[in-house]
């Protein structure tokens, strides 16, 4: 496409090839939605709407009122009635309290996915899509470029983030605004732009009004894709849900793993188990590494000496099941509730009776 070509409205094929690294779903798969009211989640909502549909599921747009300017209530409800006449049905989830005074993008970031991540587990919807795309991802790795992030924070917004009670997707990571808009267009649906987008006052909008690099971009989401199927890999090979809500892994396949997978795996189930909002410190998580590694050698003993806690985990070395074999057994520390074990997509494929936040009664 030339630069002087209209842009192409985002097509329901387009959209199919977009979505299906992200598979399994459900027979009738059930989406939640954020959407804002702008462009971008709009469309997001439309697509995955007919997607749904089209597989004889069904989704959930919900919209997140952070209560930060007089006209937010107004505007989420103009968008909940927009998507009525869509055939859509919303949900209006309202951040309450007092706000602080400092920081406040990013505790109104942390409120909003709180409220979405609440919704879901409510409902019991497994997805979760944001409508994050190509420019929006450009701008990130640039913010992070900035701040010297890591490897990991300069590959960008992951594709994919496993909570304990929903995936968090973002099929458009590769999809232009430019598109999006094309998209609404096409069919003549109107939007909401929050004037927050272009305030100065914030990183994200300064560097929209002065241009973001596209080469910034570059491999970016190829390169966390890959990092992240691999961890789902691994967990099909080595991690075994258990009826008691903790997790087994094999520790004689956990040492033959190359470091830095070895690392993600570990960090991944430990920041799942544990309930944590980050995982765990790097040097607390490579001391605990060389203890779970350590211990493949020791065979024979009962392994109880050198359990160990970790990030609100509990790190248990026992015998297992019909074996002499020994294996590590984590558990959420001291009890705690309400917390599910992280089942990567591809384990959750292998073996969906892990899947244990899908526990519904049949109707």
């Amino acid at each position: 496409m030339s630069d002087s070509a209209e842009p192409r409205p985002v097509d329901g094929a387009t959209f199919a090839r977009l979505m299906a690294p992200f598979e399994p779903f459900e027979t009738c798969p059930e989406l939640g939605v954020a959407v804002s009211g702008g462009r971008d989640s709009l469309s997001l909502a439309l697509l995955a709407h007919e997607w749904a549909s089209a597989r004889g599921g069904r989704i959930l747009a919900l919209i997140v009122d952070h209560g930060l300017r007089p006209e937010a209530a107004g505007e989420a409800l103009g968008a909940a009635r927009l998507l009525e006449g869509l055939g859509i049905e919303s949900l209006i989830r309202r951040w309450t309290g007092a706000k602080p005074s400092g920081g406040l993008q990013q505790a109104a970031r942390a409120a909003r996915y709180r409220l979405l991540r609440e919704a879901c587990r409510e409902r019991g919807i497994l997805h979760l899509l944001v409508a994050h795309h190509a420019d929006d991802q450009a701008e990130t790795i640039a913010m992070r470029t900035a701040r010297a992030s890591g490897p990991d924070g300069l590959a960008g917004m992951a594709a994919v983030v496993e909570w304990p009670e929903v995936r968090l997707l973002r099929p458009l990571l590769r999809m232009p605004r430019a598109r999006l808009s094309a998209t609404l267009l096409s069919r003549g649906v109107p939007w909401i732009d929050d004037p927050s987008n272009s305030d100065p006052r914030f990183e994200r909008a300064r560097l929209r009004r002065d241009g973001t690099p596209a080469a910034r971009l570059s491999g970016a989401d190829g390169v966390r894709a890959g990092r992240e199927l691999q961890t789902a890999g691994a967990g099909v090979a080595l991690l075994e849900a258990r009826d008691d809500g903790g997790v087994a892994i094999d520790r004689v396949l956990l040492g033959c793993l190359p470091v830095d997978l070895r690392r993600r795996l570990a960090s991944r189930v430990v920041q799942a188990l544990g309930g944590g909002d980050h995982p765990p410190r790097r040097e607390r998580l490579e001391r605990a590494l060389v203890r779970l590694c350590a211990a493949a050698a020791d065979r024979g003993r009962s392994g109880r000496g050198q359990d160990f806690t970790l990030s609100g985990c509990q790190f248990s070395l026992r015998q297992s099941a019909g074996s002499r074999e020994l294996e590590w057994i984590v558990r959420p520390e001291n009890g705690r509730k309400g917390r599910q074990p992280l089942i990567p997509a591809a384990f959750f494929a292998c073996y969906p009776a892990a899947a244990t936040h899908l526990d519904r009664s049949p109707t």
